[in-house]
């Protein structure tokens, strides 16, 4: 079975935190879709390994920042009868990085957590987001979901 991973870039300006998001390429898997960061985890590679490997290779961004949000992305994928449990993770980028978008994305958006019921599609995804929201908000990032980046 696949292992894969959930990835919620943001990053804290005057209003809040900011979520980014991109736009699939066509002929990608959900194409067309704006969605937060995804991915597989490669053989041998840990799952927030992977997460810090999907960022890069799809944003070039490196984070100030990085932690476990204590919650998962379930959900059912009919053409392989899996359940998948996800493990998400949140990465907190500066405001002067530049994103490099790779070939699996058109567009990024940065998004306040109030908006993103008119970008995201998967309900998971959507709670997600308005959870690592809450826990910045309310500035309750435990000491037990960092995890180091050095």
């Amino acid at each position: 079975m696949k292992k894969l991973i959930d990835l919620y870039p943001y990053r804290l300006v005057n209003g809040g935190p900011e979520f980014l998001i991109l736009k699939r390429a066509k002929g990608k898997v959900y194409q067309g879709q704006w969605r937060m960061i995804g991915g597989k985890v490669k053989e041998g590679e840990k799952y927030w390994q992977a997460a810090l490997r999907e960022l890069s290779e799809e944003t070039g961004y490196t984070p100030v920042k990085f932690w476990t949000i204590p919650s998962v992305n379930q959900f059912y994928e009919a053409s392989t009868d899996t359940i998948h449990t996800i493990p998400a993770f949140a990465a907190q980028i500066s405001v002067d990085q530049k994103i490099t978008l790779d070939g699996e994305h058109t567009e990024a958006k940065w998004i306040y957590s109030e908006k993103v019921e008119n970008h995201i599609l998967w309900p998971e995804q959507r709670r997600l987001i308005r959870l690592t929201n809450e826990i910045l908000t309310s500035d309750q990032i435990s000491e037990d979901w960092l995890i180091p980046l050095n």
